[in-house]
């Protein structure tokens, strides 16, 4: 059989990206690279589900594949998308496909918003009605977006020239994306006056507060929107009511204290905002499946390993 000639060149681009990150990716977890705002993750096995915050950024998986629930929202997605987040977002994430011998390797750049804004400015404006669409978006790959990731990636082995050439081609992959499908969402965040802008003003603000109460009024009021508009576009960007947002950020972090300081559940409950003990472990069994003394006694006996999109 004789594989298309577009097709071929897909199947090529996303094998050397693949073969890239798994150079540079020598063990299962988040590599931090010496490349500013680029980051590599390989996994040899599928995971249980790992929840986390997500940072605004660009995600392309090069081989494998992975679920991502946000809010009420999923989301599969693998080489043939690339994802963007566009708001700091708390996620539930699970590897769906990996091997030892075909791991996942996923290629994630971070999103400055002074860079996107500065290069906003050089481009013309995008077909009228032309819209932001949610935190959280996917789209069909494109094999110039493919090949200049791996482009990127392979400057880990160039050193001496990473440092002038890795700005260039983090340049060309954002203006792929921002004149691409998925360009209102990149736009928006290099916006000051977008309605993502205006929302990460709030989710600022929980991000820093979680662990208070807050009001509606006092949130819109930050975002600049009235309270209405404010629930809507939170709802649609975030899949999530802002309640739940600030209860994925305390049990989150409750979680983490409980494994890393080793504190019981009441405590933990009690650093992130909960006044009652049997709501904290009603919603703690809510969100990750099982109680807290029993999430706590298998986490320490197979600590999960924390996974980025």
């Amino acid at each position: 059989m004789i594989v298309p000639t577009a097709l071929g060149e897909a199947l090529m681009v996303h094998q050397e990206l693949a073969r890239q990150i798994a150079r540079y990716a020598e063990r299962d977890g988040i590599i931090d690279t010496p490349i500013a705002r680029l980051a590599l993750v390989r996994s040899g096995q599928g995971g249980e589900p790992v929840h986390m915050v997500q940072r605004p950024a660009l995600c392309i998986i090069a081989q494998g594949g992975k679920r991502v629930l946000l809010g009420d929202a999923v989301i599969d997605y693998g080489p043939a998308s690339y994802l963007v987040a566009s708001l700091d977002l708390p996620i539930t994430g699970a590897v769906t496909q990996a091997s030892v011998d075909a791991p996942y390797l996923c290629f994630c750049l971070y999103l400055d918003p002074a860079l996107l804004s500065d290069i906003a400015l050089t481009l013309p404006p995008l077909p009228a009605g032309t819209e932001e669409r949610g935190g959280m978006t996917l789209h069909p790959m494109t094999p110039e977006l493919m090949d200049a990731a791996t482009r990127l990636t392979a400057l880990l082995g160039d050193p001496v020239t990473a440092p002038l050439l890795a700005p260039l081609i983090e340049r060309e992959l954002l203006v792929r994306l921002m004149t691409g499908p998925g360009g209102g969402v990149l736009r928006a965040i290099a916006s000051g006056e977008s309605r993502t802008s205006q929302l990460a003003q709030a989710i600022t603000w929980l991000k820093a507060h979680f662990r208070e109460p807050f009001s509606g009024p006092h949130l819109a009021a930050l975002a600049g929107m009235s309270l209405s508009s404010f629930h809507d576009h939170f709802r649609r960007a975030t899949a999530m009511t802002p309640l739940q947002y600030q209860k994925q950020l305390r049990l989150q972090e409750a979680r983490a204290l409980m494994l890393a300081d080793r504190l019981d559940a009441a405590e933990a409950g009690f650093r992130v905002g909960y006044d009652s003990p049997s709501q904290f472990s009603r919603e703690y069994r809510r969100l990750f499946g099982a109680p807290p003394v029993r999430d706590m006694g298998r986490l320490r006996a197979t600590p999960q390993m924390a996974m980025a999109i």
